[in-house]
């Protein structure tokens, strides 16, 4: 037997954009033909990160199609994106609560998926 114990890697938070397409019940607007999220998500590394807030997702009745990972909010400061107190907050609580928090959502409609 190893004497070694399995090393807890922290939690951190990554933000994700996912689009989603329709599905009965998904709860989006009438007329709408996706929309995409902004979301919140605790995870070891990204890849965990995006596995849960899909998960989340479809339990919710969304249907998932792409999810793009804009990192870590250190990666995001670094890249020179500003982060508000609002979203600061919204992080927070992501970890907190070991939690999938869904920011914004913007729905999309007609063929080309953006407002009229």
């Amino acid at each position: 037997m190893s004497d070694t114990k399995k090393e807890k890697r922290p939690q951190q938070i990554f933000t994700l954009l996912v689009e989603v397409g329709r599905k009965a019940g998904d709860g989006l607007p009438d007329g709408a033909t996706g929309a995409a999220l902004i979301c919140y998500a605790s995870g070891v590394d990204e890849a965990e990160a995006v596995r849960e807030t899909v998960a989340i997702l479809k339990q919710a009745d969304l249907a998932p199609l792409d999810v793009t990972g804009y990192g870590t909010r250190d990666e995001r400061l670094a890249q020179g994106h500003d982060i508000d107190a609002e979203e600061t907050a919204l992080m927070e609580r992501a970890r907190a609560e070991n939690a999938v928090i869904v920011a914004q959502m913007t729905p999309f409609f007609g063929e080309d998926g953006f407002a009229p």
